[in-house]
């Protein structure tokens, strides 16, 4: 049996978006052992792949990172896939390189991505997605992939325990993401209260608001109080349930942010709304549709970021100009 290390530290919706890839490395190879290492407690993620460990790199001192370093080395890895390549995971590939494992780093191509943001979508090309990137470093690594994951496999205790809190579905089930971790990829918040209530006024209608962290958690709360048919699983849900829950829904709206991955790791189809990034930068939701994107096209300043940001070079936020008016009619459409 051989071990292969993956590693892909941060953040949530970039750790989803190897989840498809390594499904396939599951499936096509059940003798070998792949270790996935991600910072936070994401193994939900990976329910059902029975030859995927998922290993917490939970680190905040270099001495936590030694510690981490001892523990992937009693592993007995041979082969490393780091998805990241930045210093922290560069750290943890020298010191296992010095163990005597391969080591296989992925082209991420930032320099082409912050290309992309100068010259603007509009006059450039689409970059490779990171799903390619991804088959890419694998494939260096002897592993080949494939393109047939659908969706994981089905949690019956996560499943139980939503139907317990929200019963079995009836009519329509929507969810709304309406945060991301840069405000270049958020729309007003006037305009997202506008959206959930006039969505929450279609009859047999249930809304469901997903967010995480505390000041996410306590807004969302406040605009489920706007009507009785929405309802906020912000902080009630382990990433498990929320996964479930999804799995229920007839459709979600999001942003560009981590919530259209976990969508894609259900089947979901995700309405997503991209404001300073753009989807020719390679981040798109695994089997999205590109009909279900909300965006200005015509922006020549787009995408100014690769992962979102706090400022706007025009000081206008021209690309978050969207209403909810423009998102309920591209839904009908």
């Amino acid at each position: 049996m051989r071990t292969f290390l993956i590693i892909r530290l941060e953040t949530l919706g970039n750790v989803a978006m190897t989840v498809p890839v390594i499904a396939s490395l599951s499936r096509r190879y059940p003798d070998d052992r792949f270790v996935v290492v991600a910072k936070k407690d994401l193994h939900d993620m990976f329910y059902g792949l029975k030859n995927v460990e998922y290993v917490q790199a939970d680190y905040r001192q270099r001495l936590d990172l030694v510690r981490l370093m001892h523990q992937l080395r009693r592993l007995n890895i041979r082969e490393v896939i780091d998805l990241q390549d930045r210093l922290n995971t560069r750290v943890l590939r020298l010191y296992l390189r010095m163990h005597g494992a391969h080591i296989h780093a992925v082209h991420y191509g930032r320099w082409h991505k912050r290309w992309l943001t100068f010259v603007g979508a509009k006059y450039h090309d689409a970059l490779p997605t990171e799903f390619d990137r991804y088959r890419d470093v694998f494939l260096r690594a002897g592993l080949e992939t494939d393109t047939e994951f659908e969706a994981l496999a089905v949690n019956r205790t996560a499943r139980t325990r939503v139907n317990e809190l929200y019963g079995e579905r009836k009519g329509q089930w929507i969810g709304v993401a309406p945060f991301a971790k840069s405000a270049s990829n958020m729309l007003p918040y006037r305009v997202t209260k506008q959206l959930i209530l006039r969505l929450a006024e279609r009859p047999n209608t249930r809304i469901f608001l997903f967010g995480a962290g505390e000041v996410e958690c306590e807004m969302l709360s406040q605009w489920a109080g706007l009507h009785k048919q929405v309802e906020s699983v912000a902080g009630r849900l382990r990433l498990g349930e929320e996964l479930e829950l999804m799995r229920q829904l007839d459709y979600m709206i999001c942003m560009d942010s981590a919530n259209q991955h976990l969508s894609s790791l259900v089947g979901l189809r995700a309405v997503s709304i991209w404001c300073g990034t753009h989807p020719k930068l390679g981040f798109m939701g695994w089997k999205q549709r590109p009909e279900d994107i909300i965006q200005h096209n015509e922006l020549a300043c787009r995408p100014c970021t690769m992962h979102g940001t706090n400022h706007c070079r025009f000081l206008n936020y021209a690309c978050k100009q969207i209403t909810a008016k423009q998102i309920i009619q591209h839904i009908y459409e």
